[in-house]
């Protein structure tokens, strides 16, 4: 089993991952790297800081449950998602997983944990939800907008067919139908595809 020291050394240098470590007073016992990277030019060295002068207000919360998640289960580890200033006025989004540390004797020792930065992912998920409900609207658009006028426009043609008309009439009627078929093929073809 690959330990924290282990793990330490293997990503002391690591560009993408941030790893961390906090004693049982919260405060910062290690950081990588790419944390440093990340947050020294916004906090300076936060060696022996509390772990929540780098984050929202609102996350220390999700960080005190998440903690106590890891030593009720200290086999497992657990994710939280946290939001760590930016040095701008905004907040970086990041993903964690957190495990408990235990001293040489079985005491809780900290909390070890393992992130990366989740700003970029988090903004295309959102501009791809925004898209999706965005082609909900349009498909309803089509559906039901769209399409109702439509119907009645096939629905009079019908009632014009049935009339006593001159062949001229009757053959506008019939390119009206036609074409109004046609329309009602496409709508449901483009409805189809934003579905897919």
């Amino acid at each position: 089993m690959i330990t924290f020291e282990e793990t330490k050394k293997l990503l002391k240098h690591s560009t993408f991952y941030y790893i961390i470590s906090t004693s049982m007073e919260g405060k910062y016992t290690y950081v990588n790297n790419c944390y440093n990277k990340a947050f020294e030019h916004i906090h300076g060295s936060v060696m022996g800081q509390s772990y929540e002068i780098t984050m929202h207000p609102d996350d220390t919360k999700v960080c005190a449950e998440v903690a106590a998640k890891c030593f009720e289960n200290p086999d497992s580890t657990f994710p939280a998602t946290i939001r760590k200033h930016n040095g701008k006025g905004g907040y970086v989004i990041t993903q964690w997983e957190y495990k408990a540390m235990f001293d040489a004797q079985g005491n809780p020792a900290g909390i070890f944990c393992l992130g990366y930065d989740i700003t970029a992912y988090t903004a295309h998920h959102q501009e791809l939800q925004n898209a999706k409900s965005l082609l909900k609207e349009i498909s309803f658009y089509q559906s039901h907008i769209i399409r109702r006028p439509l119907a009645n426009i096939m629905g009079l043609t019908k009632v014009l067919e049935r009339m006593d008309l001159d062949q001229n009439l009757r053959n506008i009627c019939e390119m009206l139908l036609e074409s109004s078929h046609q329309l009602d093929a496409v709508i449901r073809e483009a409805a189809k595809k934003q579905k897919a």
